[in-house]
């Protein structure tokens, strides 16, 4: 009979060839779960974990981004979920210099890249406020709040204290939509308006509110609401 391990360990080999010949799009999705599994379990064939979790979650994307919590109630054990939330660092770090390394202005699909990977597929609704020196380049990105925009707590004064604080000179407000749906609210777009007249009074620009939700996102200066 076949050991089990040995049988996992030569498909192992055999994803490990492909990736290094054919590059990051020569696994697919389950395939990189799988592999990542494990790095947790090596002697167990982790292919059917690693598909269930694809149904379960709906997408690699959503899979990575889920909350500790939600992937421990699927099945997985400390170990695997170390591994998952390895890799979601590693992939937004990777992200995230691309758009310190240039002007965000002039960068802009590198920052759409980034929020995406990192807020699109949440369960709960986060709000952040990227800080910009007067070149344009980022010198803070922080989360300001969590949990519904209509119900957490973003104040105007704060956001604009806090830029003051750090000398920013423009601002870039982020949210996102754990509905899916990046289209604006009434209420997202009154907040914006508010910060927008708080900044102008004090020399700070707000550059755009950018929504990201799982069907795409949505700029509220390309929509004409600035």
């Amino acid at each position: 009979m076949n050991d089990p391990g040995m049988d996992a360990s030569g498909h192992r080999a055999r994803l490990r060839k492909r990736l290094a010949e054919g590059g990051p799009e020569a696994l697919l999705d389950h395939e990189l779960v799988e592999y990542l599994l494990a790095l947790a379990i090596p002697r167990r064939d982790t292919k059917p974990l690693a598909r269930s979790l694809i149904a379960e979650f709906g997408s690699f994307g959503r899979l990575l981004g889920a909350e500790p919590e939600a992937l421990k109630r699927a099945g997985l054990t400390e170990g695997m979920i170390a591994a998952i939330k390895i890799a979601e660092a590693t992939a937004l770090r990777l992200l995230r210099s691309k758009v310190v390394a240039a002007p965000v202005l002039s960068s802009w699909q590198a920052l759409l890249d980034y929020l995406r990977a990192d807020m699109a597929h949440r369960t709960i609704e986060r709000v952040r406020v990227l800080h910009l020196n007067s070149g344009n380049m980022l010198i803070r990105d922080e989360l300001v709040s969590e949990g519904s925009i209509d119900q957490a707590a973003v104040y105007v004064r704060e956001v604009v204290r806090r830029a003051i604080d750090l000398g920013s000179a423009a601002i870039i407000l982020v949210h996102n939509h754990p509905s899916g749906d990046p289209s604006p609210s009434k209420q997202d777009i009154a907040l914006t308006r508010d910060i927008v007249e708080a900044g102008r009074h004090l020399g700070i620009t707000v550059h755009d509110h950018v929504i990201v939700g799982a069907q795409g996102h949505s700029s509220m200066r390309a929509l004409g609401l600035l």
